[in-house]
Formats: structure tokens, sequence, C-alpha cells
């Protein structure tokens, strides 16, 4: 069966580097399924899911794939990886809620960390994270935003996570609400 593969890839921002990366999937005969990007201090971050359009033999794709990596690093200064995935796209647990949680307050090391440790050790698993620094146009302090999403396990109260992350609120001197 054939497998999806998921191809990382980092650059210092320009034009072209999207078109670049979805030439090798294109001309390897596979298709883009998902993506996520994101322009970081200059450098632009990319992951591909993709799979092939055609069965074949995936140890031969994927040493093709990984030449292709190597490639785009000597010739266009992009560095890639790439690794096959489970093709299955696994469902939350059953009687999990999905719900997003919310950060903001002023910038300090530690927000990700502790916000994470505490949803680790709860065994709550988070799907997506974005975050976000930028100036108060009153005082121009540098706050902190944080957004992600995540699946809170049956079995665990909402009223015991919206305490645990108002501990953390208290600590960090920050904001957190939960949708």
């Amino acid at each position: 069966m054939a497998n999806k593969y998921l191809l990382t890839a980092f650059s210092k921002d320009r034009p072209g580097i999207v078109a670049d990366l979805a030439q090798v999937i294109y001309e390897n005969g596979c298709s883009l399924e998902d993506s996520a990007m994101a322009n970081l201090a200059g450098e632009f971050a990319m992951m591909f899911l993709f799979s092939p359009l055609s069965a074949g033999d995936d140890g031969e794709l994927e040493t093709l794939l990984s030449a292709e990596c190597r490639r785009l690093e000597r010739e266009k200064g992009i560095t890639a990886f790439i690794r096959p995935v489970d093709p299955a796209d696994p469902a939350p647990p059953a009687g999990s809620q999905c719900r997003a949680v919310h950060v903001e307050g002023l910038d300090q090391a530690g927000i990700v960390y502790l916000v994470s440790r505490f949803l680790a050790d709860n065994q709550i698993n988070i799907r997506t994270l974005n975050s976000k620094i930028s100036q108060s146009p009153e005082s121009g302090a540098t706050l902190y935003r944080m957004s992600l999403t995540a699946d809170i396990p049956a079995g665990t109260t909402l009223e015991k996570v919206t305490e645990g992350l108002n501990r953390i609120g208290e600590q960090l001197h920050v904001d957190i609400t939960i949708d």
C-alpha cells in the first residue's frame, strides 16, 4: 500500500520556494494533500503531506525524494527532509472534546513550556499551536499571543483544565481562556 509522506523544509525567505517544493512533489508522481507554512524571522518554514498517485515501490520513491531534497539544498538553499507517515488519519479518542485555548499577556520565557507541560501531564493532545509577538500600540511593551487547539480526553473535566490553566495564568500574569 502506498504511504503518505511528510516533507518538512525551511529556507531564507524568497519568491519561488513553494514552487520549487511543489515541483518536486508533482514531478515525482505525487499529489499534495495538506500543507502548513509560516515566515519566522525571515526564514520560510513548510510542511507538506502528500501521497503517490499510483502504487509502486515505496522504498524507491523515498530514495528518489530524499535525493531531490539533497539537490534542493545544493542548488536552491532549501533544507528539506522527507519521511513516510502512516496513511491513516487518526481520529481523536472517543469521548474527547476539542477545545481552543488562548493565551495573551506580556512576552516572557516559559509560556509555551508551562502551558504545554500542563496539557501533556493531563494527557491532553495539542493539535495545532500558533503564536506571535507584537508591540502594544499604547505602551510599546512586547505582547505574546498563543492560540492552540487540543483534545481533552474523556474523564478529564473542563473545570480541572480551566483551574490548572488559571494557575499558570496567575503565575505568568497572562490571560488564558478556553473556548
